[in-house]
């Protein structure tokens, strides 16, 4: 089966990592997960232990506007971390080129994807972080948007199976094409969940693309 790791970050989570298996779109996959959530004090060893993730989910509290504000210290080691793998798989390719003339060869991991989370969509009454906030705040950093509740696991396994296809279509692309760059973005046609409970007083998802 396919492997996919997974750094969730942000907003207190569990604390701890697990592995699941995960069907998706007929395909299983073994998730490996590491939860970081909530540990500010780990920050300056974050780096160096989660940063070959595959993907990252970023956790923010809805009803907690500076725990938005505080995914900007992730955002900017993610950033990093793209343009590492990006210049070093830019570097490998030229090393097979030299080798073989032509431009392929055995690449390193693909630039890592990104999906937002706000937490706890359910708290519809103390929400002050609206959905549009949060959903131009991922596009301005290129990621994918989810609204969530752990609580009620509203979109819980939809923001999985998003992360995995977003994965799987990074590799594909890496494989067709050869290293991608952040002018070659992972396209982010998939589906993105919104829950809007405070549109008109009842628990429902939308979707935008």
């Amino acid at each position: 089966m396919d492997k996919i790791s997974i750094t969730i970050c942000g907003d207190g989570g569990c604390e701890d990592s697990y592995t699941v298996t995960r069907n998706v779109d007929g395909h299983p996959y073994v998730l490996s997960i590491t939860d970081t959530a909530g540990q500010e004090e780990y920050r300056g060893l974050w780096s160096a232990s989660t940063l070959n993730s595959d993907a990252f989910l970023l956790v923010y509290d809805i009803t907690n506007p500076s725990s938005l504000e505080t995914l900007d210290h992730f955002m900017d080691m993610i950033h990093k971390e793209t343009e590492q793998r990006v210049e070093d798989n830019q570097r490998l390719l030229q090393e097979s080129k030299k080798k073989t003339g032509v431009g392929i060869g055995q690449l390193g991991l693909p630039p890592p994807v990104k999906i937002v989370a706000g937490n706890k969509c359910d708290l519809k009454d103390d929400r002050v972080v609206t959905s549009r906030d949060g959903l131009e705040y991922a596009r301005k950093h290129g990621c994918g948007f989810m609204e969530t509740s752990a609580r009620q696991t509203v979109n819980i396994e939809e923001t999985f199976a998003h992360l995995v296809r977003r994965v799987v279509e990074a590799r594909r692309l890496q494989s067709r094409d050869g290293a991608l760059s952040p002018q070659h973005p992972i396209p982010s046609k998939s589906r993105v969940g919104v829950y809007q409970p405070e549109d008109n007083g009842t628990n429902r998802r939308s979707g935008t693309k």
